[in-house]
């Protein structure tokens, strides 16, 4: 029974990810309005989310805040091979084609984690999981517009790179939590992406933008909130959820993301819900019911 507790609460924390992510696109375009490049609107996510999680930690057991220097490249390969990569061509992908497109790109993440986990942790490939991934997948794709067009070679690889950085926080943050409490997997990891976006972001240009906004101390704390509603809080919930969810699973339940997105596309910009979309977001909506069930070969 405990361990069925403690799956539920990771599948709730998973899915309450996913929920937040699902709004990045609108605190994203915000600021692209403003004038901020996606270097730049990486880099203050990240850094304030860098904040945020070291003040966690701060407040953690002093044995939390130890990391092993033999465990160094797995947190370089979280922060910047992951969290950083994926951000920067995620951000990108979204400047450069339409925000449907980009998000069936970033769903191939959970083809990489189903596939990396089957390879790396033996995770069963069960009839069951890889149903769920296919509905799924089809569900972000009907969700997207079914391709949404706009597709460029450039375009490709920066949504495939998302793909495969976003899948890559699953694996291994995976095994970071074998090692480490959540909240040192997620203070070390961010802490190493923002230090590297912010050697990339040109900060003497993002400083000039952001001095120049109408509200400088508004796009300040519109930064922050950024950080703490698309970062901090949901890559919290997913790390947690991590500790009792496998991988392939959570890369899975994740795909609301897309389905959230596209209802507030529906909310707020007062988009039209064609019935493609609708039918994609049921078959998400079953996908994650499919892993939610209590099956012991799932």
């Amino acid at each position: 029974m405990k361990k069925q507790n403690s799956l539920n609460s990771g599948f709730f924390l998973i899915l309450l990810a996913g929920v937040l992510w699902g709004g990045m696109g609108l605190f994203v375009r915000r600021l692209s309005a403003l004038g901020f490049d996606p270097l730049q609107i990486t880099a203050g996510r990240l850094s304030f989310a860098a904040l945020f999680f070291l003040l966690l930690l701060v407040l953690r057991p002093a044995q939390e805040r130890c990391v092993r220097l033999r465990d160094l490249p797995l947190f370089l390969g979280l922060g910047l091979a992951s969290i950083l990569f994926f951000t920067v061509c995620y951000f990108s992908a979204i400047e450069i084609m339409p925000l449907s497109t980009a998000a069936i790109l970033l769903y191939t993440s959970p083809i990489w984690v189903t596939l990396l986990s089957a390879l790396l942790f033996r995770e069963k490939l069960t009839p069951t999981k890889l149903l769920a991934l296919a509905m799924a997948f089809g569900g972000c794709v009907l969700v997207s517009g079914v391709g949404g067009g706009g597709l460029t070679p450039r375009g490709l690889l920066f949504g495939l790179g998302a793909g495969l950085g976003y899948g890559l926080y699953s694996i291994l943050g995976s095994v970071a939590l074998r090692r480490y409490s959540p909240y040192t997997v997620t203070a070390c990891t961010f802490l190493i992406a923002a230090v590297g976006a912010c050697c990339i972001c040109r900060p003497a240009a993002m400083l000039s933008t952001l001095l120049s906004a109408p509200s400088p101390l508004g796009t300040l704390l519109f930064f922050v909130l950024t950080a703490f509603v698309t970062a901090v809080v949901p890559f919290l919930c997913y790390t947690l959820g991590l500790r009792s969810v496998e991988a392939g699973k959570a890369a899975i339940l994740a795909t609301v993301e897309p389905m959230v997105a596209s209802l507030l596309g529906v909310a707020v910009f007062h988009e039209a819900l064609t019935p493609l979309s609708a039918l994609g977001i049921l078959l998400i909506l079953a996908a994650v019911i499919l892993l939610s069930l209590p099956k012991k070969d799932l």
